[in-house]
């Protein structure tokens, strides 16, 4: 038996349940979430334009990530509207990364000769940042706010469901 500072008496299983709480309470809050509200956990990718871009470079910006791969249907017919986008609202201090989770990015770049767009593609060939951002489908859009914080998240894509992405970046660049 341990005593503690208070005198009181600890008893081994009560000390080795203290110390496993003490641990999951650990856990929990070393593993990030991504919920609204949450910080974008950073990261760092090699860009199809040969550099790499850093997502703290974007600090200041309102921020649309979507994971995407050239085998997936709807990621094909997401691109286009994300182009539209992209031109439409960069100037107000939005910008968009179009991360790419192929093994081998050059899939990735033959679907984009048929499909060009004027926005960052990042390469996540390890899937290191979908995993971060706990990526389950194609595509998937977060959308950050100008202070890195997760504001919106989407799974999938239909043809229509850009009028709501449209409503969020709108409201985003205003604040």
């Amino acid at each position: 038996m341990t005593l503690t500072a208070t005198g009181h008496r600890v008893t081994p299983a009560a000390r080795a349940l203290g110390l496993g709480l003490a641990l999951a309470a650990s856990l929990a809050v070393s593993a990030a979430s991504i919920t609204p509200g949450a910080s974008a956990p950073g990261f760092q990718l090699h860009s199809a334009a040969s550099t790499d871009l850093s997502l703290s470079d974007l600090k200041g910006q309102v921020v649309l990530i979507n994971f995407w791969a050239s085998w997936c249907g709807p990621c094909r017919q997401e691109m286009p509207v994300l182009e539209q986008l992209y031109k439409k609202y960069k100037a107000a201090g939005f910008t968009l990364l179009g991360v790419n989770v192929e093994p081998k990015s050059g899939d990735a770049e033959g679907f984009l000769k048929s499909t060009p767009v004027s926005f960052p593609i990042l390469f996540d060939p390890d899937s290191k940042v979908s995993r971060l951002y706990e990526v389950s489908g194609m595509p998937s859009t977060v959308i950050l706010d100008r202070s890195g914080k997760v504001r919106y998240i989407h799974h999938g894509y239909k043809p229509g469901e850009e009028s709501e992405y449209l409503d969020q970046i709108r409201t985003l660049v205003r604040e």
